[in-house]
C-alpha cells in the first residue's frame, strides 16, 4: 500500500557494476564552534565553512542519468557527535511530507550511511523523510540482511525553503562503532528518493547489475582525533494493566470479570568495546506488541509468525542462521527462532468435571542478554541467553485449590560467529544453541530434557562478485525420557512408525536422538542473467524446534533458478523481472516426493501501475505425514496460476488486487481459489487507510479426519470438505507528529468448513486414485446429532465398531489493537494500548457472512487496556 525504507533498500541491494566506477572521496570538516543547534534551518556560520558537496546521479529509473532534482550535502564533526546537513532541491508543492511513524517512510526522503568499520559489508544507516520522520537501521552481508529495529538515539529537523528542503542531523558518535585511531577511512554513501517519481539519486554512482550495497560506497576521510564512545543507557519502564470481559458465576477466575496487574521491569543497553554492546532486559513486557493473525491450519506444518517483540528483533540478523535458500516459505527453516522463547506454555492440565483453570498466556522470560557487534579484525559476533519462568495453572472446583506445572524453568543460548576475509568477499561462520529444561513433573515428560544444535557454514565469492558458493553443515541432538524421544520420532516431521520405511526405524527405548543437515549452492549474481542450482538435505533425525523452526525433516530438496532483470526503462516498463525456477525434492529412502517447476514475473509500468504473477506446475506428490503416522499417501499434482497488480502508490487512493487459482491434474480432486484486494486512502498527510478483504475457498477429495484401531490394523479416515475462509485487515495510521502517533489494527476472521463422502484409505500408493480409497455405503454411517458424533458399523453387523465426533466447524473471531505511541525524548516512550478480542466456535460447516459478522460481534468482547512509561537514562 505504500512505499516503506525496506523496499527502498532492497532495490539499492541489487546495485552492481558492469566495470569498476571510481570511489568518490569526501572530507569532513572539524567543528570548533559552538554545538550545533538542530533545528532544520542550517543558519549556523560553520555551515559555510563547510565542504558542499552536490553531483548527485541518479540510480533509477535511469542509471547513470542526471537527476531531475540535485542534492548537496556537508558534514562537520566535533568529539562527541558528527553533524549532516542535506539540502534536497526541488519546488516546495511538489515536494511530498508524508508522515508516518518510525522506520515505516513514506514521501521524499535523504539518507546518509557510514562503513565506520570500512569492511564493505556493515554500515549504520540515517535517513529522515520530508516530513520529518526518522529511520534508522544496520546493514550487514553488503546490505542483503537489514536490521530496521535498531533504534537508535539522535536528532533531526526538516524545514522548507525557497529552494526546496532541509534535514539537519545530529549523531552522537556512541551511536557508532569505529576504531580508535588518529584519522578515520570510512565507507560512506548519500542517497535521495524523490516520491513523485520514484527516483532514487546517489553521491556515490553505483550499477543495479551487481550484488552488493556497502561494498560500493565512496570515502569519508578527514575524521581525525575523535575516540570511541561505548553506550550506557539504562531504561526502566512500569506497566499497569487492567482486563475486562463477561463475568462467569460458575467460573472462579472469570466471576468477578476483571483482573488488574501492575508490573516493572528494565532494558539495559552498554557499550562493553568498541565493537561489541551488551543489551539486557529484566522482567520484559511486550503488551504494545500486535497480536498474530487468526488462523485455521488444517496441516501437518506448523505456521511460521514473524518475531515482533523489540529484544528479541533487535540484532536478530547477527543471530540468523538459515537452513535453505531464496525468499519464501523456504527463508523460513533456521537455527534460531525467537518466538520459541516466552511461547505459550506446552502443558494444559486435565480437568475433572466441575473444575476450572487459569493458564498463563506465555511463559514469562525472568531476563535476557545479548552481545552483538563486529570487532576490527573481521569477526562478527552474537551471543544470546535467556532464562524463562516455571510455570504453573491454577485449578480450582469441586473444593479443590491445587497448581499444576505447565511449563518448566528453561534456559536458552545462542551464539553465532562469522568472519570477513578477502575484503568482505569470503566469509566462514559457526553457530550452537542450547536449550536446557529443569524437569521434575512427570506429566512434562514429553518434552525434551535437553536440546543442542549447531552449524557451520561458508561463503565465497569471486570476480568481481560476479560468482558465489555457500556451503553449510548443521546438526541436532536431543535427549529426554523415552517417552519424549518417542514422541519426537513419531512426529510428523518424521514418522518413523510409517509401515512402508523400511529405512526408518522406531525405538521406544531411545533416550537421545541425532540428526544432521546442509546445503550447497552455486550461482552466477553479476549482470542482467542471473542464475542459481542448489542442493539442500535434513536427515530423519533432525530436530531444531526447541529454538529453531522447521517444518519437515526427512527431505532432499534441488532447485535451478534462472532470472533475467531489465534495470533500464523499456517499451512501457520502467523495469521488469523474469525468473524460472525447477525442483525435485525426495525422502532419505530416495522416493520421489514431488517434482515441478516454476514461471514469475514482475514488471512497474511507467505510469507507476505495478503487475506480477506467475504459473506452477507439480507432478504427482507423494505425502509422507498425510496419514499421521500411516503410509506414505500419493495424490494428484496440480497447476496453479496466480496475477496481481497494483495502481500508483503516488495518489491519494490506491488499489491491489490479487488471484491465485489451483487446479488438480486428476480433475475434481482439489480446486482452490484465492481473491485479495487492498485499497488504501490517504485523505491529508497525517492519515492513512488501508483495508485489505481476502476470501477463499477449497475443495478437496482427501482431507484427513481421523484414524481408528480396527481388527487389528487402523482405519485412516478421510472425507470431502468444503472450505470458505474470510479475513479482512483493516488499519488505521494517525501520525499527528513524527513522535506521536496513533494505530489501529483489526481483522474480523471467519473460517469455516463442511465434511462430506467419508472414506477411508486401502491402498495409499495405487496407480489411480480411485484405488486409494473406499467410500463408506449409507449403510455404514450414521449420525448421533445428540452427541455430534458419526458412528461407523464396518463390517455391517447392526454394532457400532468405532466413531468420530463432527469435524464440521465454523470459526469466528475478530482481533483488533489501537496504540497510542508518544516517543516524549529519544528513547523514552509512553504507550496507550487498547487491544480486544473476541470469538466464537460452532460444529456447523456453512458460511453465512451476514449471519456470522453478526453472531461473532453479538459475542462478549475481552478487553484489555495498558499503560506503558519508559524512561531512558544514559548517554
Amino acid at each position: 500500500m505504500k512505499l516503506s525504507i525496506i523496499a527502498l533498500l532492497v532495490v539499492v541491494c541489487t546495485a552492481t557494476f558492469a566495470e569498476p566506477i571510481e570511489k568518490r572521496k569526501y572530507k569532513a570538516t572539524i567543528l570548533k564552534e559552538p554545538q550545533i543547534n538542530i533545528d532544520g534551518k542550517i543558519d549556523e556560520p560553520a555551515w559555510k565553512l563547510a565542504q558542499w558537496e552536490n553531483d548527485f546521479i541518479q540510480h533509477e529509473p535511469v542509471e547513470g542519468n542526471p537527476p531531475t532534482q540535485q542534492t548537496e550535502f556537508a558534514i562537520l564533526y566535533d568529539e562527541a557527535n558528527l553533524y549532516v546537513a542535506i539540502k534536497a532541491l526541488d519546488k516546495g508543492k511538489d515536494i511530498s511530507m508524508r508522515m508516518s511513524r518510525r522506520d515505516d517512510l513514506e514521501g521524499d526522503l535523504v539518507g546518509i550511511y557510514f562503513d565506520t568499520y570500512n569492511d564493505q559489508r556493515t554500515s549504520f544507516n540515517f535517513i529522515v523523510s520530508a516530513a520529518g520522520v526518522k529511520s534508522d537501521a544496520l546493514s550487514s552481508n553488503d546490505g542483503d540482511n537489514e536490521d530496521f529495529s535498531w533504534d537508535a538515539i539522535w536528532w533531526v529537523k526538516t524545514s522548507l525553503d525557497k529552494n526546496g528542503w532541509v534535514a539537519e542531523m545530529r549523531i552522537p558518535l556512541t551511536q557508532l562503532r569505529f576504531e580508535n585511531g588518529d584519522s578515520q577511512l570510512w565507507g560512506f554513501q548519500v542517497l535521495r528518493y524523490i516520491f513523485r517519481k520514484e527516483e532514487l539519486s546517489v553521491w556515490q554512482p553505483m550499477k543495479r547489475e551487481n550484488p552488493g550495497f556497502v561494498s560500493q560506497f565512496g570515502q569519508l576521510n578527514g575524521i581525525s582525533g575523535i575516540k570511541p564512545q561505548n553506550t550506557l543507557a539504562l531504561t526502566p519502564y512500569v506497566v499497569a494493566r487492567t482486563d475486562r470481559f463477561e463475568k462467569e458465576t460458575d467460573n472462579p477466575f472469570l466471576k468477578s470479570g476483571k483482573k488488574n496487574d501492575l508490573n516493572a521491569g528494565f532494558d539495559a543497553k552498554i557499550g562493553l568495546t568498541n565493537y561489541l554492546t551488551l543489551d539486557l532486559t529484566v522482567n520484559p513486557d511486550f503488551g504494545q506488541v500486535e497480536a498474530d493473525p487468526s488462523e485455521v491450519n488444517l496441516t501437518t506444518y506448523e505456521t511460521f509468525f514473524p518475531e515482533k517483540r523489540p529484544f528479541f528483533v533487535e540484532g536478530k540478523n547477527i543471530l540468523t542462521y538459515k537452513l535453505m535458500f531464496g525468499d519464501g516459505d523456504l527463508a523460513y527453516d533456521g537455527l534460531f527462532y525467537s518466538r520459541r522463547i516466552g511461547r505459550r506454555p506446552h502443558y494444559y492440565p486435565d480437568l475433572e468435571d466441575g473444575e476450572y483453570t487459569d493458564i498463563p498466556e506465555a511463559t514469562r522470560i525472568l531476563g535476557a542478554a545479548k552481545i552483538t557487534g563486529k570487532t576490527k579484525t573481521g569477526w562478527s559476533i552474537g551471543v544470546l541467553e535467556s532464562v524463562t519462568a516455571k510455570e504453573n495453572a491454577k485449578i480450582r472446583g469441586n473444593h479443590i485449590n491445587r497448581k499444576e506445572t505447565v511449563e518448566p524453568f528453561t534456559n536458552y543460548f545462542v551464539a553465532r560467529v562469522q568472519k570477513d576475509f578477502n575484503k568482505g568477499n569470503t566469509y566462514l561462520g559457526g553457530m550452537v544453541t542450547s536449550v536446557n529444561r529443569n524437569i521434575k513433573d512427570s506429566h512434562l515428560d514429553f518434552l525434551h530434557k535437553n536440546a543442542y544444535s549447531g552449524g557451520i557454514d561458508f561463503v565465497h565469492k569471486w570476480a568481481d562478485k560476479k560468482w558465489e558458493f555457500d556451503a553449510s553443515a548443521y546438526f541436532s541432538h536431543v535427549t529426554g525420557s523415552t517417552e519424549a524421544i518417542t514422541n519426537t520420532q513419531e512426529s510428523f516431521l518424521r514418522i518413523f512408525q510409517r509401515p512402508d520405511a523400511s529405512y526408518l526405524t522406531l525405538d521406544t527405548t531411545r533416550t537421545s536422538l541425532s540428526g544432521q543437515g546442509g546445503k550447497l549452492l552455486i550461482g552466477k549474481l553479476k549482470g542482467n542473467l542471473k542464475f542459481m542450482g542448489a542442493i539442500a538435505w535434513k536427515s530423519p533425525g533432525l530436530e531444531l524446534n526447541d529454538v529453531g523452526y522447521m517444518q519437515s525433516a526427512d527431505d532432499i530438496f534441488q532447485v535451478i533458478w534462472v532470472g533475467y532483470r531489465f534495470y533500464k526503462p523499456f517499451w512501457v516498463f520502467r523495469e521488469a523481472n523474469l525468473n524460472f525456477n525447477q525442483w525435485l525434492s525426495w525422502d532419505f529412502g530416495g522416493n520421489l516426493e514431488v517434482a515441478g517447476g516454476n514461471i514469475n514475473w514482475y514488471g512497474q509500468f511507467k505510469n507507476y501501475w505495478r503487475l506480477f504473477g506467475g504459473f506452477n506446475v507439480n507432478g504427482t506428490q507423494l505425502l509422507n505425514s498425510a496419514l499421521r503416522g500411516g503410509p506414505a499417501l500419493k495424490i494428484p499434482g496440480y497447476k496453479n496460476i496466480f496475477l496481481g497488480m497494483s495502481t500508483n502508490q503516488q495518489k491519494k487512493i490506491m488499489f491491489d488486487i490479487s488471484t491465485a487459482q489451483y487446479f488438480s491434474n486428476e480433475k475434481g480432486f482439489r480446486r482452490i481459489k484465492n481473491f485479495e484486494v487492498g485499497v488504501g486512502y490517504r485523505p491529508m498527510k497525517t492519515l492513512n487507510i488501508n483495508i485489505s478483504p481476502e476470501i477463499s475457498t477449497t475443495k478437496n477429495d482427501l482431507q484427513y479426519v481421523t484414524q481408528k484401531d480396527y481388527n487389528e490394523g487402523k482405519k485412516y479416515i478421510f472425507a470431502h470438505i468444503d472450505r470458505k475462509t474470510l479475513n479482512m485487515s483493516i488499519r488505521l495510521d494517525y501520525n499527528i507528529t513524527p513522535d506521536l502517533s496513533v494505530q489501529f489494527w483489526g481483522q474480523p476472521f471467519i473460517a469455516s468448513g463442511k465434511y462430506s463422502e467419508f472414506k477411508y484409505i486401502t491402498n495409499s500408493k495405487a496407480p489411480d486414485l480411485t484405488d486409494r480409497y473406499n467410500l463408506f455405503s449409507p449403510n455404514q454411517v450414521s449420525y448421533n446429532p445428540d452427541d455430534e458424533e458419526y458412528r461407523i458399523d464396518d463390517n455391517l453387523d447392526g454394532n457400532t465398531d468405532y466413531s468420530f465426533g463432527k469435524p464440521d466447524f465454523n470459526f469466528k473471531e475478530f482481533l483488533s489493537n489501537m496504540v497510542v505511541r508518544w516517543e516524549y525524548k529519544p528513547g523514552s516512550t509512553l504507550y496507550l494500548v487498547w487491544s480486544q478480542n473476541r470469538n466464537s466456535s460452532v460444529s456447523d460447516g456453512s458460511f453465512d457472512f451476514n449471519r456470522d459478522i453478526d453472531r461473532l460481534f453479538k459475542e462478549k468482547a475481552y478487553n484489555i487496556f495498558l499503560i506503558k512509561l519508559s524512561y531512558r537514562l544514559g548517554r
